[in-house]
């Protein structure tokens, strides 16, 4: 590889390699930063929590020249990244449906978990229950019903933040596996 022909260049100085050790450090660094907050990200719907995890699995990668961790372990971890999304989305609606919600109720739960994000994470908590209650209130539904949808958007939130923390143990775990064996 052409970057790391200093290794082997005659003339190689000191200053050179001690230089490739502070990038190597800083790349480890920001790797382990990256995925520190995506794993905190994680429990945060606002948060894109896997999408960090993964960026700091590259950047770990990377450091080492992608030798331990090489492109089709990466290419592995990005599908696991876009399934992370992917099941987020679907726990929602399947949380409200699972206890009755209409087209208008599963609607009113991404739409308020959507309006949520900007209220912090009391918004994230409340937001798709209170969609989900107005989108079955507006379906003429009564509030018992729009209740029971709520609720079920709001156990579809906890399925998904399950589903999304056992997604990116998945991924840390292929990636230390990768990087030691």
């Amino acid at each position: 590889c052409l970057a790391c022909s200093w290794r082997t260049h005659p003339t190689t100085s000191r200053a050179l390699v001690g230089w490739r050790a502070m990038a190597v450090a800083l790349l480890w660094g920001l790797a382990i930063l990256l995925m520190v907050i995506g794993l905190i990200g994680t429990l945060l719907p606002v948060m894109p929590g896997a999408l960090l995890v993964f960026l700091g699995m590259v950047a770990g990668a990377w450091a080492e020249h992608f030798e331990k961790v090489g492109w089709p372990t990466l290419a592995s971890l990005a599908i696991l990244t876009i399934l992370v999304y992917v099941v987020d989305f679907l726990a929602g609606a399947y949380g409200a449906r699972r206890l009755g919600a209409t087209s208008w109720g599963v609607a009113g739960a991404v739409l308020g978990a959507l309006a949520g994000m900007f209220f912090g994470f009391a918004g994230v908590v409340i937001g798709p229950f209170l969609g989900a209650v107005g989108g079955e209130l507006l379906a003429r539904r009564g509030l018992v019903e729009a209740s029971r949808a709520g609720a079920g958007a709001w156990i579809g939130l906890v399925l998904s933040v399950a589903a999304r923390l056992a997604l990116v143990f998945a991924m840390l775990g292929i990636f230390v596996v990768a990087y030691l064996f």
